[in-house]
């Protein structure tokens, strides 16, 4: 399972804590826990900064944004909302070929990709963590691309292209489908860039 090793606050502290390692460790700890036991929508940056005695503001600081703290929370080094983020930034006509190369020069590099099959696993042997991941999925990643798209249809356009790339990374990395599972990054681009870019297309006339 996918642990993140957190050191205790210090004893006998009060009040807002400074931004110290042992204060990070608390709001860690704090977020995983609340993550686990509500999910990622009915969980604020709010209430985990006042169960952890510090300002929201340095939440903010340690881990940027709530996605960042969820995936510094769940000890992922490779956090998927984020990667996608940065996929996103560019032009729209080749948006399909940055996703592409982002999996796979993540999940290519070995600390990286040992991690994020860890993760797979746990997704299909938990359903606590199960459920709270595809609570992420929906919200920053099938949203964010919704948003990124537009259209009266992008929400349904965003989940077959998130599903397509569900289904890349289940054949080359977790199932190891050859020829997908060896073919050169290059290679794997060419091939399957164009099938994505397919369902980023509206399939009803008059819609983006």
């Amino acid at each position: 399972m996918i642990s993140t090793v957190m050191n205790k606050p210090v004893a006998g502290s009060r009040g807002r804590r400074p931004g110290s390692p042992d204060t990070r460790a608390a709001i860690l700890e704090v977020a995983r826990r609340r993550f686990l036991d509500q999910g990622y929508r009915s969980v604020s940056l709010r209430a985990i900064a006042a169960e952890a005695g510090v300002d929201v503001a340095l939440i903010s600081y340690f881990f940027g944004s709530k996605k960042g703290l969820f995936g510094a929370a769940l000890g992922l080094v490779a956090n998927p909302p984020e990667l996608l983020s940065s996929a996103l930034q560019g032009d729209r006509a080749t948006m399909p070929e940055r996703v592409l190369r982002t999996i796979v020069t993540t999940w290519d590099e070995p600390d990286l990709g040992g991690q994020l099959e860890v993760m797979a696993v746990a997704l299909m042997q938990e359903p606590e963590f199960a459920r709270l991941f595809r609570e992420v999925l929906e919200r920053e990643i099938i949203g964010r691309v919704a948003e990124y798209l537009g259209g009266a249809d992008a929400p349904q356009r965003a989940a077959a292209f998130s599903a397509q790339v569900a289904g890349i990374i289940f054949s080359r990395y977790i199932l190891r489908l050859e020829p997908i599972a060896s073919m050169p990054a290059d290679e794997l681009v060419r091939y399957l860039s164009p099938g994505l870019r397919a369902v980023l297309r509206s399939p009803h006339p008059g819609w983006r």
